[in-house]
Order: C-alpha cells, then sequence, then structure tokens
C-alpha cells in the first residue's frame, strides 16, 4: 500500500442477489483479482441482526467466500454487530474496529428497515466509510443494497404486513459521491409464477411505478436483475455488469419500456448514474476516527504483504507432473499441467526446476 499514492474510494459491488451461488463466483474472484493483495473480509450481521441465527446467515456467506477464493488465501472474519444497545452492538468498538483493518467490506441479508436503524450515524457505518475511502471493496447484496440508497423499499412492511405503499429515509450512501441513488436487488423476480408479478423486489410492476411517483424528482433509479452484480470503480469513473441478468437504470419521468437494459459483459460511464464526485479522503467521518483509520493503513502499509501460497494438493499434482515429465509421459505431465493451472496456478519450467505463479487473469 503506497502512502504516497493519490487517494480514492474503493470499488463498490451490488447484487441483485445470489451474493453466495455459483452464478455470483466470477464478480468474487475479479473482487479479489483486484484487490492486490490477499483478501481480508469482513462480513457484519447487522441487517439480519434481529434474527436469532444472525451468525449463521452471515457465516454462510464466509464459508461460501472461503471455498470460491482458497487460492487467494482470504481472512474472514463475521462481526456481530446486531443491534443497538446490547453487547452486539454497531456502535461497540471491540465489535467492528476489526472494518479498520479490512479490505473488503460485505453487508447482505435481512431487513433493509432494521439496518437502516441500526446502521445510522453509528460507529460501524462511520468506520466503513472511512476504510471505503481508503481503498476497501465495500460489497452490498440484497437487503443493504436497499438500506444504502437514498430512500429504502419497506420490502416486508408492504409485501408481507400490508401497509400502505411508502418509501424510508435510507442511509443514503451515495450521495457523498453526488449520487441520489435508489438501488432495487430482485429486479426481474418470478416467485410468485404466473398468478402474482414479485418482480420489482417483490412489489410488481404497478405497485412499483406507484411508489415511483411517490419520490421527489432527482432519484435515480438502479435495478439489478437477480444472479446479476453491478461493479461500480469510482477509481475509473465505470460501471461494470456481471453475472447472467441485466442492469436498468430509470430516472425522474422515463417510464420502463423507454429504457435499454445493460446486460452482463457490459461496461458503461458511471456519469450514466448521474453528475458524480470524488469526496476530499474522510469528508463525512469524524476526525477522530478518519485519524485512526490513516493509523491503522500505516501500520498496514509496514507490514510487507505475504505473498499466495498453492496448496497441498497443487504441490502434490507438481510432484506427479514431475515425475511423468522424467518418465517421458508427455500427455500425462500436460493434463496435469491443465489441474494445476485450474486450481489457480501458472507452471513454468526453467533450468533450475519447476516453478509457481498464481494466474492472474
Amino acid at each position: 500500500m503506497d502512502l504516497h499514492a493519490p487517494l480514492h474510494p474503493g470499488r463498490i459491488v451490488l447484487f441483485g442477489s445470489g451474493e453466495t451461488l455459483a452464478s455470483s463466483g466470477k464478480t468474487h474472484e475479479y473482487t479479489a483479482q483486484q484487490l492486490g493483495e490477499p483478501p481480508r473480509i469482513n462480513i457484519l450481521e447487522t441487517p439480519a441482526g434481529f434474527e436469532p441465527n444472525s451468525d449463521r446467515v452471515a457465516g454462510r456467506i464466509g464459508e461460501f467466500l472461503a471455498r470460491r477464493l482458497q487460492n487467494y488465501q482470504p481472512e474472514i472474519q463475521v462481526l456481530p454487530a446486531r443491534q443497538r444497545g446490547t453487547p452486539f452492538s454497531p456502535d461497540e468498538k471491540t465489535v467492528v474496529a476489526p472494518v479498520l483493518r479490512a479490505n473488503w467490506l460485505l453487508l447482505g441479508p435481512g431487513s433493509p428497515s432494521y439496518a437502516v436503524r441500526q446502521l445510522r450515524d453509528s460507529l460501524a457505518l462511520h468506520m466503513i466509510r472511512a476504510r471505503h475511502h481508503l481503498g476497501a471493496t465495500l460489497m452490498l447484496s440484497s437487503s443493504a443494497t436497499l438500506a444504502f440508497s437514498a430512500y429504502a423499499l419497506p420490502v416486508y412492511e408492504i409485501y408481507k404486513v400490508g401497509e400502505d405503499l411508502h418509501w424510508k429515509p435510507g442511509l443514503d450512501y451515495f450521495r457523498q459521491f453526488g449520487l441520489s441513488l435508489i438501488v432495487i436487488p430482485h429486479w426481474n423476480n418470478q416467485d410468485g409464477g404466473e398468478e402474482l408479478d414479485t418482480s420489482h423486489c417483490y412489489m410488481g410492476r404497478g405497485r412499483f411505478e406507484r411508489l415511483r411517483r411517490l419520490l421527489p424528482a432527482d432519484q435515480t433509479i438502479l435495478g439489478i436483475d437477480e444472479h446479476t452484480s453491478l461493479i461500480i470503480d469510482l477509481g475509473q469513473g465505470e460501471c461494470r455488469v456481471m453475472g447472467a441478468g441485466r442492469v436498468v437504470i430509470l430516472r425522474s419521468g422515463d417510464a420502463e419500456a423507454d429504457t435499454s437494459p445493460l446486460r452482463r459483459g457490459k461496461t458503461f460511464p458511471l456519469a450514466a448514474l448521474g453528475e458524480w464526485r470524488l469526496p476530499p479522503p474522510g469528508e463525512g467521518v469524524p476526525s477522530d476516527i478518519w485519524a485512526e483509520a490513516l493509523d491503522v493503513q500505516a501500520q498496514l502499509a509496514g507490514a510487507a504483504p505475504l505473498p499466495p501460497q498453492p496448496s497441498p494438493r497443487v504441490l502434490a499434482l507438481v510432484q506427479e507432473r514431475t515425475a511423468a515429465r522424467r518418465q517421458r509421459r508427455w500427455q500425462a505431465a500436460d493434463l496435469l499441467r491443465e489441474q494445476i493451472q485450474a486450481l489457480g496456478w501458472q507452471v513454468m519450467d526453467t533450468a533450475d526446476g519447476t516453478e509457481l505463479e498464481p494466474i492472474n487473469p
């Protein structure tokens, strides 16, 4: 980490759903590759903190990432920042302090309304903002995408409880970048089958259009299909669509039928989401938290990063391949090379013997 390099916030990764499904794997691997160092992942329980099994909700995400990113040797920690006024509070420093060392911050399933109540002006959110300003990736999925929006869609209150159509003030995290953004995951949901339209995050098209009319005039809506992600690169001013589906951008007055969906593999300028800006580093972060974040960053920069290490399975395959080459079984050696490459390592035959380098596509 170069302390003299210009500071800019890390990427923001938004999932429409499926953050622990195979369809999300390429997004997670892309995120790990872009870090340039082993992932230090913090998963906050907060959005699901009202559930008795919130540790398992977050823990399953950690288990998935540990398997999927094994070649990157991730360090994964689940933070039990569940509920204010308890020992597991997002305001309890002993609970959320690891955020300042993470380079990948993830919040996921739960209740958007609950997440907003627990995180607004919290120590956890201040630390998240500080670490994100210093380059950490912020990954949001499911209810967290709604909670971090300018206005949060109260899905459970409307869809399950039957409350009148309304919005709740969100955490408005994108405002610091000049964007008044509302993220709607599950854009193409079809759980209702032919009898009930559950698209637009279970609201259905007709009900969602009525919800749109309740919003102020300056809002941009970002709809993300299931099994789809959008990666916002604030350093490059670019957005990238990954996964199986599409992303839809709606501005005030737009009719959905008039929009051109952005599909897998598409990149587009961040300006498509609105007139954006890069805030000065630390803007909006309390001065004491920002000072602590800078101190932790300096400590991290002083520590030599550990290079990736091949797993025992990779080393065993290398030994098999070396033996095959000595026996001139070239076809077997080639097959073993392919197996090693599939595990994330490039084989190089040199005068001094076989060497391995991690593959960085």
